[in-house]
């Protein structure tokens, strides 16, 4: 039975617009999606440094997202390459890239130039060529390979239970910044790849050869010198990692500016229909958002039950909206009647902070007795009105002037509940004999409106917080298609707050564009982050293009790209060539392109490879790859499965058989990647420590588009002991780090866990020290993370404390020497601490690492 519409509890009790009778929308669908979009950079050190570390920054961590699968299924959305010819990219958006190490080499290389396939022996005597010492794989701030060197035989580079692949994470900040350069690039006229540090260049005439075509370009007469120590003052020849600002015709002597009238608004869409207790939380959070927002920032204010109510901020003292029906999308003629008015509904904060205090402040609580789940809520029509007002002409409080803002303009929806009302919606309960096609619908719906934010350059953030499932499946495609995140919380409290702070903070570049060019040697077969395949009809093209090219969603430092690869046959020369060129509009409407090109060297030798490996970033990628094919909880024991046999099939291809034994020794060289994989296979993504669908759903979303760093920790978590005079150490993630008398940090990316020991709690004022030392690296940990995460503090032996357990690693059963050998801090306890540790564990039937890697018929890597 539908629930009667409840008046708009923070609305004026004069609308001042009269309902119109509303449409639905005509918005046609949008191409093939690829993958969904979330969020993150910290740049964290590696689970295997043991080195105790102190709370400050400096010495902790600094915070800032179809190959085969063995026996599993097909994989999801594949980009076949090669694909059509490219064309020059749409402008992007700047993003935060993740880290990689420069070696020495930001000069022109003046050792003997590389071998050329097609014999240009005088090419090569007139040439500088490139270093002979390459650049390390994953050394670009921006992208970080999974190893720096790759096989030469294709049968074993292309093994899949190990594979090869890269990170890209196009939003990235660079530590000392990318050389900026103020002109177009030099492109080659065959294959539309940049000029770079190891391009061969004719001295003479200036001419350039592409290292990913090999064809011969002319550079206008600009690379023409008298030596080649000359060509070393252009930054793209001298540099791994350059920013080209777009000038063009369009921009003569472009200056970037920061205005507010260009500025990106963030536009609040708030839901009315909360309880009392959460409303209390919720307006804490939106008057600390509104004190935290920059003055320049325009912002909007709507909220949505039965009605939309667009706030005015034309009246100073008083809460006043315009009332918009929420049972149908509104009609132009209802659109334009808010546009054209009188009313201002995008105004700066520093004309409108007191205003906006006033309405927070004039919110009340549901009143009608209706069940959290069955009240009506618009927010498909909230929204649509949210991204009317960001696109029409609305007028300046300060100015009265309109201009193109730059970067992404911002939705926040902040959501007690489900869709339930207008178009998008889903029925109150699940029992509704059409619920099934209702939701399939509605799913449709929202990634359409999520597609057409996307296209006006809006992204949508979806802040979900209540014990009122909010039916993820249907608000996931908004939030995705718009290049946005959904985020759940447990109330509007601290963690929704800062979340709401960090979502309007968020730098989005727009028109995103990333397009990869390798050597004619790799294939890349997957690509896993929030974009989907680029529509090359509108590209410029060149005649041999077979980049492959990715539009972004959204430009963030908080994104990454996973992107595998393999050998299309076997590999003749002694290097391979990458190179990644990610073009958007920054928040200052200035349009960049940042071009990144890696040299990787090849090589015969397994041995030299898999040292070469990075096991982080191998886990990393073979994660994004197993997490884009667990789309349900029953997909996800799967997953597990597969896990166990990529483990088992890489001991078996790359190890070393035990002699008179059936087992296989794991290659020393990549001792670390089992212990991540093991973490994978039993923690949130893929095991069953989080308990309902939709929690698992929406982490496996953030996860997918995260950034490298994040990754990690939510693949594995991050052990951190206090220590007396506030150092910490850093301890593997297993079971024997809960000792009565310590604290322990546990950093698990979407949650950190602060878990002090039961003989510390009891001594008050150790443990307060101790609980306020732990907080303020929790803090430090996460200062900058995105979503930000739970941070939740428990005594040993209460019922929170199940968290913390079952994240670690269980090795309480392991023989000593095998503890000893893999928690090496256990040599420093005493007889009587080592009896008292053993004696608080609780026996569980869940395998330790070394057992679980023996029942996969393999001897466990020796620890690093």
């Amino acid at each position: 039975m539908a629930t009667p519409p409840q008046a708009s509890p923070g609305a004026p009790n004069t609308d001042k617009k009269s309902p119109m009778t509303p449409a639905p929308p005509t918005i046609s669908p949008g191409a093939p999606r690829f993958t969904p979009p979330n969020l993150q950079q910290d740049q964290i050190a590696s689970p295997s440094i043991k080195n105790p570390i102190m709370r400050s920054p400096e010495n902790g961590v600094k915070t800032g997202s179809p190959v085969p699968h063995l026996s599993t299924p097909p994989g999801p959305p594949v980009f076949t390459s090669p694909v059509r010819p490219a064309a020059v990219p749409f402008r992007t958006s700047p993003a935060t890239p993740q880290p990689v190490a420069f070696s020495s080499g930001s000069s022109l290389p003046t050792s003997s130039p590389p071998h050329f396939p097609n014999g240009s022996a005088e090419l090569q005597q007139q040439l500088p060529g490139a270093t002979e010492e390459s650049m390390p794989a994953g050394e670009s701030p921006c992208v970080l390979f999974s190893a720096h060197k790759l096989l030469k035989q294709k049968k074993l580079a292309n093994v899949p239970s190990l594979g090869f692949g890269v990170l890209v994470s196009p939003g990235r900040e660079t530590s000392t910044g990318p050389q900026v350069i103020h002109r177009d690039p030099h492109r080659c006229h065959n294959c539309g790849a940049y000029s770079n540090l190891y391009s061969n260049i004719l001295i003479g005439s200036g001419q350039w050869q592409c290292v990913i075509c090999r064809n011969l370009n002319g550079s206008e007469g600009e690379y023409i010198a008298s030596s080649k120590e000359e060509l070393r003052n252009f930054p793209e020849l001298s540099s791994p990692l350059v920013d080209f600002i777009q000038t063009g015709n369009k921009r003569p002597s472009f200056v970037p500016v920061t205005d507010s009238r260009t500025s990106a608004p963030v536009v609040l869409v708030i839901d009315e229909c909360l309880d009392e207790a959460h409303l209390q939380h919720l307006q804490s959070s939106l008057h600390a958002f509104v004190d935290s927002v920059p003055p320049t920032t325009r912002i909007g204010i709507i909220l949505y039950g039965s009605t939309v109510s667009v706030y005015d901020f034309t009246e100073e003292s008083l809460a006043s909206a315009d009332v918009i029906p929420g049972g149908t999308s509104p009609t132009q003629e209802t659109l334009k009647g808010l546009i054209y008015g009188t009313g201002i509904y995008l105004s700066p904060m520093h004309a409108s902070k007191e205003v906006a205090h006033l309405i927070f402040s004039s919110l009340r609580p549901y009143k009608l007795n209706v069940p959290e789940v069955s009240r009506d809520r618009c927010l498909g029509t909230a929204v649509e009105v949210a991204m009317a007002i960001i696109q029409g002409p609305s007028v300046d409080m300060s100015r009265g002037v309109v201009k193109r803002p730059g970067g992404n303009s911002r939705i926040i929806v902040c959501a007690g509940g489900p869709n339930t009302y207008g178009p998008g919606s889903v029925p109150h309960s699940y029992t509704h004999p059409n619920y099934p096609h209702r939701e399939k619908t509605a799913i449709k719906w929202m990634e359409r409106l999520g597609r057409e934010a996307h296209q006006h350059n809006i992204v949508v953030d979806i802040l979900c917080a209540g014990t009122c499932p909010v039916r993820v499946p249907v608000l996931q495609p908004l939030a995705n298609a718009s290049g946005g995140v959904l985020v759940l919380h447990d109330d509007f409290g601290e963690a929704f707050g800062v979340n709401l702070q960090r979502a309007s903070a968020r730098a989005a570049s727009s028109h995103g564009l990333l397009e990869i060019r390798c050597s004619d040697d790799i294939l890349v077969t997957q690509v896993v982050g929030p974009g989907e395949e680029a529509n090359i009809d509108t590209h410029e093209t060149f005649k041999n293009d077979m980049a492959v090219s990715i539009q972004m969603l959204s430009v963030e430092e908080t994104q990454c790209f996973s992107i595998s690869m393999q050998n299309k046959h076997d590999i003749k020369s002694d290097y391979v060539f990458f190179q990644f060129a990610i073009q958007y509009s920054n928040v200052y409407q200035a349009d960049i392109a940042r071009v990144i090109t890696i040299r990787l060297p090849t090589v015969d030798s397994v041995s030299a490879y898999l040292q070469s490996v990075q096991d982080e970033v191998a886990a990393v990628i073979i994660a994004k790859r197993t997490l884009l094919q667990a789309k349900s909880y029953s997909d996800a024991i799967d997953m597990q499965t597969t896990i166990d046999e990529r483990v088992k099939d890489i001991a078996s291809k790359f190890g070393s058989q035990v002699p008179k034994s059936k087992l296989y020794r794991f290659p020393k060289e990549i001792s670390l990647l089992p212990e991540l994989l093991f973490h994978l296979r039993r923690g949130p993504l893929l095991g069953s420590i989080v308990g309902h669908e939709d929690e698992r759903s929406v982490l496996r979303n953030l996860f997918l588009n995260a950034s490298f760093d994040l990754s990690l920790r939510m693949i594995a978590p991050r052990c951190l002991m206090h220590r007396e005079g506030g150092t910490f150490e850093e301890l593997p993630a297993y079971d024997l780090a809960m000792q009565s008398d310590t604290a322990v940090v546990l950093d698990h990316g979407t949650d950190v866990f602060i878990w002090l020991g039961a003989e510390l709690a009891a001594d008050e004022g150790r443990s307060a020290a101790a609980l306020a030392a732990c907080r303020t690296l929790a803090e430090e940990l996460t200062e900058l993370r995105f979503p930000a995460p739970r941070i939740l503090a428990f005594k040993e032996g209460s019922s929170q404390a199940r968290y913390f357990v079952s994240r670690l690693i269980p090795a309480n059963k392991d023989p000593p020497y095998e503890q000893e050998a893999r928690f090496p801090q256990l040599r420093t306890l005493t007889i009587e601490q080592r009896t008292k540790l053993k004696s608080s564990f609780i026996h569980f039937d869940d395998p330790s690492f070394c057992e679980w890697i023996r029942g996969l018929k393999a001897v466990p890597p020796e620890p690093i």
